[in-house]
């Protein structure tokens, strides 16, 4: 099996994340339902856990565009503070303007 990146990683989880969420939601409504059996809740709870890990929203890592580093993201702007200032400085990034004291 080829290796994967961890940004490819990541472009497929929110692909399976798309798919999966109203599947998901619909089993959730069944869990949370106090209305219903005790059984019918618990039979809903262990299709939610056969489901792919994947498709949970909690799984996905919000990645700099740019660089695809996983840490310090701005989501205004979709990158990380390094890229950030790389292109800041060079004065690629609309509305930030380079300052210095």
């Amino acid at each position: 099996m080829a290796k994967t990146s961890a940004v490819e990683k990541n472009k497929r989880r929110r692909k399976t994340v798309a798919q999966q969420a109203a599947k998901r939601a619909a089993l959730k409504a069944v869990i949370m339902n106090q209305s219903l059996s005790i059984e019918e809740r618990f039979k809903a709870t262990l299709k939610l856990a056969d489901l792919p890990r994947d498709g949970s929203k909690t799984r996905i890592r919000n990645r700099c565009e740019v660089t695809g580093r996983p840490r310090a993201f701005y989501r205004k702007l979709k990158m990380s503070r390094i890229a950030l200032r790389e292109l800041g400085n060079l004065g690629k990034v609309p509305g930030v303007v380079k300052s210095s004291w």
